[in-house]
């Protein structure tokens, strides 16, 4: 299981990685196109659409650190109000409620990616397919995070009282 975690911790980190570089560029496009339009009166063609692009990769490729963080809607407070045994039957609930819904997201994206490739971006003569792909890209490194995320927090006490932090 250690192996496992290795590997989650990897791919999330990659993850992590490809979402900050697409906010920055999702943001510096966003900036460009603001420029563009309002200071120079000549909106660019292609950096908005640019910019929605690499937002939607940013939102897709962070789901796994969001995981692995424990950043995603919590069920903390029900999960803490619970015996230790209902407790973790909530977790690997959740856990897998995830799981098959983020499956059925990969499973569409990956179906929509193929069904619009031979479409383009307007003003980037670029296939839509890339933005599309964020979907199942991003869900894949999810369904890695969801089975570790339950992992580490079934071996987590929720009724453990939380350490004082030092000074």
């Amino acid at each position: 299981m250690s192996q496992f975690l290795i590997l989650e911790r990897y791919t999330t980190r990659i993850a992590l990685g490809a979402a900050i570089v697409f906010l920055i560029a999702a943001s510096g496009l966003s900036i460009f196109q603001v420029v563009t339009r309002f200071i120079f009166g000549s909106p660019s063609t292609w950096s908005e659409v640019a910019a929605r692009s690499a937002m939607i990769w940013a939102v897709f490729m962070g789901i796994a650190p969001a995981f692995h963080h424990g950043a995603m809607i919590s069920i903390e407070v029900v999960q803490t109000s619970l015996p230790r045994r209902a407790g973790q039957a909530l977790i690997i609930l959740s856990g897998l409620l995830s799981f098959l819904f983020f499956t059925v997201v990969f499973w569409q994206g990956w179906t929509m990616t193929e069904r619009v490739l031979g479409q383009t971006m307007a003003g980037l003569e670029v296939s839509i397919a890339w933005a599309y792909a964020a979907l199942p890209v991003g869900t894949l490194f999810a369904l890695i995070a969801i089975p570790a995320s339950i992992v580490r927090g079934l071996g987590q006490d929720p009724h453990a009282p939380i350490p004082e932090a030092s000074p």
